[in-house]
């Protein structure tokens, strides 16, 4: 994972609804709609907070046959993101 990169105006904890994925390397993701944020726990139990996604990146995201894959293609190092825990 690249080096964590603040995000603007971090300080309010926003609860989200995960999703359970069937992947290798992702365990859930959650989406605020509002806020335009995506938050991914690896199968590692660490949380990732993403910035400015789309919510079509969030939905091909899901849809994805390999998720680890897109991932990495689509979203690692593209967003701004904090580590959550």
């Amino acid at each position: 994972m690249a080096k964590t990169q603040e995000l603007p105006g971090e300080t309010s904890i926003i609860a989200m609804q995960r999703t359970e994925l069937s992947s290798t390397s992702l365990k859930g993701a959650g989406y605020c709609f509002q806020e335009a944020l995506l938050e991914l726990e690896f199968q590692s139990g660490t949380i990732y907070r993403f910035g400015g996604v789309p919510e079509a990146t969030y939905q091909e995201l899901l849809q994805a046959e390999s998720k680890g894959v897109y991932f990495n293609h689509h979203i690692r190092n593209r967003f701004p993101h904090t580590k959550m825990s």
